[in-house]
């Protein structure tokens, strides 16, 4: 039990973070704020903390948050999830976690067409 709130106290931290800092890949300043606004208005935090566990901790993901994950879009999800293997402690797992990223993106969007 402890450990399982210790990691759910990191994962939250985390996603303090990222909503704390604005992260830029390729957009301005402004639109990457424009676009994390956007962003966290179309997805649960808790669909958020499982999709950051499919990805950095080898989870699993319902249905219904691949549908959010969907919903949400990938240019979003792709900016969460750089972001965050961009850390340095993550980063030399980068290529990783961007290759678990899109498997995960895959997997979604083949869930939402059958739904």
């Amino acid at each position: 039990m402890a450990h399982t709130s210790s990691r759910t106290t990191i994962v939250f931290i985390v996603v303090a973070l990222v909503c704390a800092f604005v992260p830029a890949f390729s957009v301005e300043e402004a639109e990457a704020k424009s676009l994390w606004d956007t962003c966290l208005l179309k997805i649960s935090p808790k669909c958020a903390l499982d999709i950051i566990g499919v990805v950095f901790e080898n989870l699993t993901i319902t249905d219904a948050c691949c549908h959010d994950l969907v919903q949400e879009g990938k240019m979003c999800h792709d900016t969460l999830i750089k972001y965050i293997a961009e850390k340095p402690h993550l980063v030399a797992h980068e290529t990783e976690y961007l290759t678990k990223s899109d498997a995960l993106w895959t997997h979604c969007v083949s869930i939402s067409q059958t739904a």
